[in-house]
C-alpha cells in the first residue's frame, strides 16, 4: 500500500506498544523497552552506514548483533524477572539468558544464510552478502585468509565477488567456527539458567528445562 501508509501503521503499532507499556507503571520496564526501541534503531543505522573496517570488524559486528537481535531478547527477559518481583541478581542472569540466546539465534541464522536451502555450501538464500552485508561466516573466513578482505573492500554488487567470497569460505572454517561461537553463548544462556537460586517447585523447574532445552533449539535448527 506504499511506504506512508507502512509507516503510519508502523507509528500506530509503536503507539500502542507504549500504551501498553505505561499501563504497567514500571518505569524501571518502560526504561528497559525504551532501550530496546532506540538500539534497534542503533543496530539498522550501524548496518547501513558502516565503513570498510567497520564491516571487517568482529567487534562491531557483534555489538550490531546484540543492537539488532539480542537486545530486544535480553531486555524483555530481565524486565519479566523485574515485574515478577526478582532480586536485581535474578534480573540480570535472566538479561544474561537473553543476550546469549539472542547472540546464538543471530549467529546460526547468519550461517543458514549460507547453507538454509541446502547441505552444499553457498546454496542458501544469499541474502545478507548480496546486500553487501559481512556476517560472522565471512568474517571468520577472512581471518583464516587475509586476502578476502580486498574483496570485501571491493563490495557485493559484482557477482563475481558474491562467488569468489563463498570460494574462500568454502575453503576455510568460517561457517564452523561461527557455530561454535553460537554454541557457546548457547552454554553462557544455559548456564545462566543454571545458576538462578535453587527450586523445589515442579513447574518452576519444568520452566527452566525448557529455557535450556530452548538454547539447544536455537542451535540446532535448519531453518
Amino acid at each position: 500500500m506504499g511506504n506512508k501508509l507502512a509507516v503510519l501503521a508502523g507509528d500506530f503499532l509503536l503507539s500502542r506498544a507504549c500504551v501498553a507499556l505505561a499501563s504497567l507503571k514500571n518505569t524501571e520496564v518502560v526504561s528497559l523497552l525504551a532501550t530496546v526501541i532506540e538500539q534497534l534503531v542503533t543496530g539498522e543505522t550501524m548496518q547501513m552506514t558502516t565503513s570498510v573496517d567497520q564491516r571487517c570488524s568482529m567487534e562491531y559486528y557483534m555489538q550490531k548483533t546484540y543492537y539488532k537481535t539480542a537486545s530486544l531478547i535480553a531486555n524483555s527477559c530481565k524486565a519479566i524477572a523485574l515485574l515478577a518481583g526478582h532480586t536485581a541478581e535474578v534480573a540480570t542472569l535472566a538479561y544474561d539468558y537473553g543476550r546469549n540466546l539472542g547472540l546464538a539465534f543471530q549467529l546460526i541464522d547468519d550461517v543458514l544464510d549460507f547453507t538454509g536451502t541446502s547441505a552444499s555450501l553457498g546454496k542458501g538464500s544469499l541474502s545478507d552478502i548480496s546486500h553487501g552485508i559481512v556476517t560472522a561466516p565471512i568474517l571468520f573466513a577472512m581471518d583464516e585468509f587475509p586476502e578476502l578482505r580486498a574483496v570485501v573492500e571491493r563490495g557485493f554488487e559484482d557477482p563475481r565477488n558474491v562467488n569468489l567470497a563463498l570460494e574462500y569460505l568454502g575453503k576455510s572454517r568460517g561457517i564452523q567456527r561461527a557455530r561454535d561461537l553460537a554454541k557457546d553463548h548457547a552454554n553462557r544462556a544455559a548456564a545462566a539458567i543454571d545458576s538462578l537460586p535453587d527450586s523445589d517447585d515442579e513447574e518452576v523447574r519444568r520452566s527452566r528445562r525448557a529455557l535450556i532445552a530452548l538454547t539447544h533449539i536455537v542451535i540446532t535448527r535448519a531453518k
